[in-house]
């Protein structure tokens, strides 16, 4: 992997939820990188992230933040409904950027975004970096290196009990499909990018979309019509001639984690991770050992970093691999790091899934 030279890459973070639990984390992980500034929109917020993290640069005013030329990458942390216009006020200052996901609320507002990023020619990334956990990065890799060959059949499963009525309630957003929330956007979203990734792009999808829930009380008692998706399966056609089926549902008690089968003419995959039991069983066609333990080898953050364990250790772990992947981009070099023509991607998907389940049977990308 070519290295970037000369003084380290100036970080200005907006948002310090998972922009303190996973961003600035991840980015203290590769030397390349140094945070030098967070925004929030309070100091109530702000001060205790500050505090833990060292970090004395701080902005209470985002729109003057994306704009400081001290800085070298936004990071995009903040709701889905903020992330078109603090991404294109970052890139049209001449930053480059990384956002979460999903990348925007629509497909037509990622769509902004992505041609804001062409126009800038800026080094942007799409938060995806589940792809880079501990129980991916190896099929990601096996796909890769062509042990399947011709794909035929991939299925991705995943369960949660989020939404289930005996789970604590979420925060009022996830529940508010027009704020970014429901679990095509918070969940499947990854898994949208993991297989287009592996598999190439897709051609057409029929899905079904649904609300198991009409109402949630939120920890104050308070109550929230719920407009999102808690369930949903989707049938891609791939222009690889794969068929792939995603599905996944937050609403069953005492579930967690994903199982993934990948079937082609040289082999067969099958993983397990997530929450839930963590396993990987590869198998060559035509070898009569059947499925076997690949044994691979956990690549870890070459800084060789302390992790300090908390909830969400693994998503910094992993964006730490993705931002070390990251690197050549700021050189002007391809990576295999989801860009924001790969964020759009993703929610057109996510759209078209909507439309086919709102009678549209089958809908073309």
């Amino acid at each position: 992997m070519a290295e970037p030279t000369g003084a380290r890459i100036r970080v200005g973070v907006v948002g310090v939820g998972w922009g303190a639990l996973v961003h600035v984390p991840a980015f203290r992980a590769v030397p390349e990188f140094e945070v030098v500034g967070l925004c929030a929109r309070s100091r109530s917020r702000l001060d205790p992230v500050a505090e833990r993290f060292g970090i004395t640069d701080l902005s209470t005013d985002w729109e003057s933040f994306v704009r400081r030329d001290d800085l070298d990458l936004v990071v995009v942390a903040t709701p889905a409904s903020t992330h078109r216009d603090m991404a294109v006020a970052a890139l049209e200052s001449g930053h480059h950027v990384l956002c979460e996901k999903p990348l925007a609320t629509t497909a037509a507002e990622a769509a902004e975004m992505a041609a804001a990023a062409a126009r800038s020619r800026r080094a942007t990334a799409t938060c995806f970096e589940l792809t880079w956990t501990a129980d991916r990065l190896p099929v990601t890799d096996l796909v890769a290196g062509g042990f399947l060959g011709e794909p035929y059949f991939v299925r991705l499963a995943q369960s949660g009990a989020y939404w289930h009525p005996t789970h604590k309630a979420q925060n009022a957003w996830m529940y508010d499909l027009e704020a970014g929330g429901g679990y095509l956007n918070g969940m499947v979203v990854h898994d949208i990018d993991w297989v287009c990734r592996m598999f190439g792009e897709p051609r057409a999808l029929c899905a079904d979309v649904r609300s198991s829930i009409d109402e949630v009380t939120l920890r104050d008692g308070s109550t929230v019509p719920v407009t999102g998706d808690d369930t949903s399966v989707v049938l891609l056609r791939m222009e690889s001639g794969a068929l792939v089926e995603l599905s996944s549902s937050v609403v069953g008690a005492h579930t967690a984690g994903w199982r993934f089968e990948a079937f082609g003419r040289e082999g067969t995959i099958v993983s397990t991770g997530g929450r839930g039991p963590r396993s990987l069983r590869v198998g060559a066609a035509g070898d009569p050992e059947g499925l076997v333990d690949p044994r691979v080898s956990e690549r870890v953050a070459r800084s060789g970093v302390a992790w300090e364990e908390r909830g969400a250790t693994a998503m910094a772990k992993a964006q730490a691999l993705m931002l070390e992947d990251w690197l050549p981009a700021f050189g002007g070099e391809p990576t295999r790091v989801p860009t924001f023509h790969d964020g759009w991607r993703a929610q057109r998907v996510i759209e078209a899934a909507r439309e086919s389940s709102a009678g549209a049977g089958w809908v073309e990308i």
